[in-house]
């Protein structure tokens, strides 16, 4: 689960996953599936954020950073390294023969944050990109195979991204 400072970001689209969405109140329920990563794993997911300031409605939700609005001093103390941090990324996990699942929280601060995309990030988002055109999704925007292969034509190095280049060069005929 991942939620993010209102005073940072003011909304999100989480790209994919569409089929494994729960309620943030379902997050502390272990009856309830929010997928499962075995040990050693790894999962990529990317957000469509929309920076606090904007103009686009988007609805409220409850969050961990209503406390940015707090009055006492030690609200206040935790209210300056709330203003720090952009999201907060929450992980349930049980041992292997456990029935409750524990919490680890790993907020995002400031020193985290890139005004450019780093190599995998970009492929990572051209990959998203071209999933995003294959089912015509209503968030495609201007996006072509085309656009996508000259992008990551460059980051390209081993067999497999090599490989999903030239596809995209057969998809933008």
């Amino acid at each position: 689960q991942v939620e993010f400072n209102p005073a940072m970001i003011k909304g999100y689209r989480l790209i994919g996953y569409e089929n494994r969405t729960m309620a943030a109140e379902d997050f502390s329920d272990d009856t309830k599936d929010g997928g499962e990563l075995g040990a050693g794993h790894q999962v990529t997911a990317l957000y469509e954020i929309i920076p606090a300031g904007s103009d686009y409605p988007i609805p409220e939700v409850e969050s961990r950073y209503d406390t940015l609005n707090g009055t006492d001093e030690t609200e206040k103390l935790s209210a300056e390294k709330l203003n720090n941090e952009w999201l907060t990324v929450n992980i349930r996990y049980k041992e292997p023969d456990g029935d409750t699942s524990m919490l680890l929280e790993y907020p995002v601060e400031n020193s985290a944050v890139r005004e450019e995309m780093s190599d995998n990030m970009s492929w990572a988002a051209g990959v998203a990109q071209t999933a995003m055109l294959l089912k015509d999704s209503e968030y495609k925007g201007t996006s072509s195979y085309k656009d996508i292969k000259d992008r990551l034509k460059d980051i390209a190095g081993d067999d497999y991204k090599e490989e999903f280049v030239y596809l995209l060069g057969r998809l933008g005929r």
